[in-house]
């Protein structure tokens, strides 16, 4: 357990990419089996435990120490792990760690995977005994299932690779077929086996990517263009007794949207954009604030279904039956998948239309006059090129349409995580209604420079208001601009309002709050 802790540490306080790789690398490297594979599958959110609920932590500390050291520790602190992995009593007589292998990672999540929801908090109280603060921050994590130590599921996949010298691509190939803790994985990285065949399983492929547009302009002649619907990226793959999901970051989704993968039976790997169908009578793809009501949900129902019905807005077709299209130029696959549309059921997928442009200016006019509630912008894709994973220069390009802003007020600040768990770095703000009242439209953690983040917190702290836990009211006083791509209608906000992607623009000091915008104007905005 002790090398599992020092390496989510260490990850915490890393902020190079490469930096996090080479610490993965090493644990990758130098870990015990089955640790190793299960820290892995920490790593990349597919250990699946019985998580002990926050309420019965707090329940637990409050039991060993002064509630009101704790209330006042964990509002400096942010982090209920990290509060009481650092609040947690060690009895005089008691070792750091077991040396019986009682506490090794394997041991602790066979302990965690058996043990009654009742009984777990017993349990994790007993192994965070004998456990330094290090340790007991890893399993509080573990347990609560909220492992966020800045890496993403791809990234811990390619500081695998690196261990061992492998293609992360060739890694994700075979992701799928395996399950925790990799034995499989490890056999073939050290070359004690071949590498696992998922053939005749539906797997992963990984996606090709876009590059932002820099250039000027692009020649249509060498490019088509077709919309960047707003929903998610999605990847469908059939075995004909199988279908499977898989999102962008190689997650499996099924689950979330069954009757998607209910809809398709055919042996083909398809790539495309999983939106939500709006409420008109043509029904044209909804908002991303629809789709964004059924993402992440393990179990869905029948009304969630009904409320929110998923189709699929197809791009591409990879692989159909026995033949891998990949090497293909782009406008043969877009042929194939022209006809391949005519095989599948028209109320759960369709074909992501062209658009029809006689030269780059003309496409350009078009794109700005797109406000469709779907639209994100545009994706311009090389007709000869071919699917290949990864972002490839001059290939494809996605030119975004250009944000919306507003000016609005902070009203709430709550620290951050990680490197910025001692900065209130994450900002509820709002805009005024006719009769004067302030209400929220959006919450930002991003667009400023680690100056301009100093200085919010010290705003912040000089001029709070009411503390409640982690989160300070503050004075009504600052404005910030703030950039969004789109707003929509929302019942889960009192404004009425939801932005998508809002982040700091600027920090509007020569303006008073009195103004900043008002939710008329923001509501005439809504796509």
């Amino acid at each position: 357990m002790r090398q599992f802790s020092q390496l989510l540490d260490s990850l915490v306080y890393t902020r190079s990419r490469n930096g996090k790789l080479a610490l993965i690398a090493a644990y990758m490297r130098d870990a015990p089996d089955p640790d190793r594979g299960w820290a892995l599958a920490a790593l990349t959110g597919n250990l699946d435990l019985k998580a002990v609920k926050a309420s019965a932590i707090s329940e637990m500390i409050r039991a060993r120490t002064d509630p009101v050291l704790y209330e006042m520790s964990r509002d400096y602190v942010g982090d209920l792990a990290e509060t009481v992995a650092l609040l947690w009593p060690k009895g005089e007589e008691q070792p750091a760690e077991l040396d019986d292998g009682s506490l090794s990672l394997s041991a602790v999540i066979d302990r965690l995977h058996s043990v009654s929801r009742a009984a777990a908090p017993d349990a994790l109280a007993q192994m965070m005994d004998h456990l330094d603060a290090s340790g007991r921050f890893a399993l509080l994590k573990l347990a609560t299932g909220g492992l966020r130590v800045g890496i993403s599921a791809r990234l811990a996949k390619t500081g695998f690779a690196h261990a061992f010298n492998l293609d992360v691509d060739d890694v994700e190939q075979v992701w799928h077929a395996l399950a925790p803790p990799y034995t499989a994985l490890f056999d073939w990285a050290e070359g004690r086996s071949a590498r696992p065949d998922p053939e005749g399983t539906p797997y992963f492929r990984p996606f090709m990517l876009a590059h932002p547009l820099e250039a000027d302009s692009v020649d249509l002649n060498d490019y088509a263009a077709e919309w960047k619907w707003d929903g998610i990226r999605i990847q469908i793959v059939g075995t004909g007794t199988e279908t499977r999901l898989y999102s962008r970051a190689g997650d499996d989704i099924s689950g979330s949207f069954p009757e998607i993968a209910q809809a398709f039976a055919g042996h083909a790997v398809l790539d495309g954009e999983l939106l939500v169908k709006g409420d008109t009578q043509g029904g044209e793809a909804a908002s991303f604030n629809a789709l964004q009501q059924r993402l992440g949900r393990k179990a869905v129902t029948a009304k969630m279904m009904t409320d929110y019905p998923a189709f699929v807005r197809l791009y591409d077709l990879l692989i159909e039956g026995e033949d891998d299209l990949r090497t293909l130029p782009w406008t043969d696959r877009r042929a194939r998948l022209e006809a391949y549309m005519a095989l599948l059921p028209p109320d759960r997928f369709d074909l992501s239309a062209l658009i029809d442009a006689p030269d780059f200016e003309a496409l350009a006019d078009i794109r700005a006059g797109a406000r469709d509630a779907a639209i994100e912008g545009v994706m311009l894709k090389r007709r000869d090129s071919p699917y290949v994973a990864g972002r490839k220069a001059a290939l494809w390009y996605k030119w975004k349409r250009d944000p919306l802003t507003a000016d609005c007020v902070m009203m709430y600040a709550q620290r951050g995580h990680g490197k910025r768990s001692s900065f209130y770095s994450d900002y509820t703000f709002g805009c005024w209604t006719e009769d004067g009242e302030l209400l929220p439209v959006g919450k930002a953690y991003s667009g400023f420079t680690d100056e301009e983040l100093k200085w919010l917190d010290r705003f912040v702290r000089q001029n709070t208001l009411n503390r409640f836990g982690p989160v300070r009211e503050v004075e009504k006083t600052l404005v910030l601009e703030v950039a969004f791509d789109s707003i929509h209608g929302s019942k889960r906000h009192k404004s009425g309002l939801a932005m998508r992607f809002p982040r700091i623009a600027r920090i509007r000091k020569d303006k008073p709050a009195a103004e900043a915008d008002r939710i008329e104007g923001l509501k005439r905005l809504v796509s």
